[in-house]
């Protein structure tokens, strides 16, 4: 089984996560001090989506999970060199399409200018960052969001500023917006969670765990596309007079169901609401033949359930398993395409 472990910081949630102690205060970035440093660290790690892709957008509830397994680790630092013209250096090390970190950089670009602007920080030195971490991106695990995410918490370090987590969260949305288009805030919250969470209409809350499966991350090894995805749904809508309320009403179904599920210890209810929605999703269009494959090989190897995960057309898939089963899903993943998998064991008796 293949796993990264990674260090995480003490993250608190956003004051719009309900429930959650310590909401209203500021939570300072790792590596801050009076007066900011010569170098700011942060760090946040992946997500994934339990259900409710896509659907959270038209206000149907998604479940989204922590893996604090997979992390990113963020450096800010003043340079000497000018940068692109802006004042700003990015380094993201990976072989990441140039596409993927073209965008990526250009939502970091605005989420710098929008930090300064927040925080009064106009001194004008040119800025270099440095982003090392194992989330893949583009997988819809996260990684543009987790990015984000270091990075504030990177420059809230180097300038000595605090940061309430409603100021993050609304920063790092500034990057997302600029790199998936309409941004639920899923992303933006998970990545800096502690705790699976129920997510919707602009709100979260820590879910209610009662099972003791094991989610399995499996990387399909080809990029999705969160902003193509969605508009291809779109389109799908408005070819067909009443698509998008009964897709919305299914998933919020399935949703509904897949919490109740949780947080009553049925883990085989649970897998299996993962598998209507993937049928959900790949009716719509928005799975693979390799996806579907992977789907299928979790399935035959013994897991409670599996699902396309993250936005679609490529990507990961998110499988549930018992314990005992979690190790051969897993070898059976592998064999069956994916270049990567992660086990995320859920905390039996959390309440939020």
């Amino acid at each position: 089984m293949r796993k990264r472990q990674g260090e995480l910081s003490a993250l608190t949630l956003p004051a719009s996560v309900e429930g959650a102690a310590g909401t209203a205060g500021a939570a300072k970035a790792p590596g801050a001090h009076p007066g900011g440093g010569a170098v700011g660290v942060g760090r946040a790690h992946a997500k994934a989506i339990v259900l409710g892709e896509h659907a959270v957008v038209y206000g149907a509830p998604a479940l989204a999970l922590p893996v604090p397994q997979l992390t990113v680790t963020a450096r800010a630092r003043r340079s000497s060199h000018p940068g692109d013209g802006d004042g700003l250096s990015f380094t993201v090390p990976g072989s990441a399409p140039r596409a993927v970190v073209d965008r990526a950089c250009h939502g970091l670009r605005r989420l710098v200018g929008a930090f300064r602007e927040r925080t009064g920080v106009h001194d004008g030195s040119p800025l270099e960052v440095c982003l090392d971490g194992g989330i893949p991106p583009g997988r819809g695990l996260g990684s543009s969001a987790a990015n984000s995410r270091a990075v504030v918490l990177a420059l809230a370090g180097l300038f000595g500023r605090e940061l309430s987590e409603d100021m993050a969260f609304d920063l790092v949305q500034t990057a997302e917006n600029v790199t998936h288009g309409r941004a639920s805030g899923v992303d933006a919250m998970t990545v800096g969670a502690s705790a699976p969470l129920l997510f919707r209409a602009g709100r979260a809350r820590p879910l209610a765990v009662g099972c003791d499966g094991v989610f399995i991350v499996a990387d399909s090894g080809t990029a999705g596309g969160t902003k193509e995805a969605g508009e291809l749904l779109r389109a799908g809508f408005g070819r067909r007079a009443g698509a998008r309320e009964a897709f919305v009403r299914r998933a919020a179904r399935l949703a509904g169901r897949a919490a109740r599920a949780l947080a009553e210890g049925r883990d085989a209810e649970l897998g299996t609401q993962l598998t209507h929605y993937h049928e959900l999703m790949r009716d719509a269009g928005l799975s693979t033949g390799r996806i579907d494959a992977l789907v299928h090989a979790a399935l035959a190897a013994g897991s409670h359930g599996a699902k396309i995960t993250g936005g679609g057309l490529g990507g990961c898939v998110l499988a549930l398993a018992s314990p005992r089963a979690a190790g051969r899903v897993t070898q059976r993943l592998l064999e069956a395409g994916a270049v990567g998998a992660w086990a995320v064991p859920l905390e039996r008796g959390r309440r939020p």
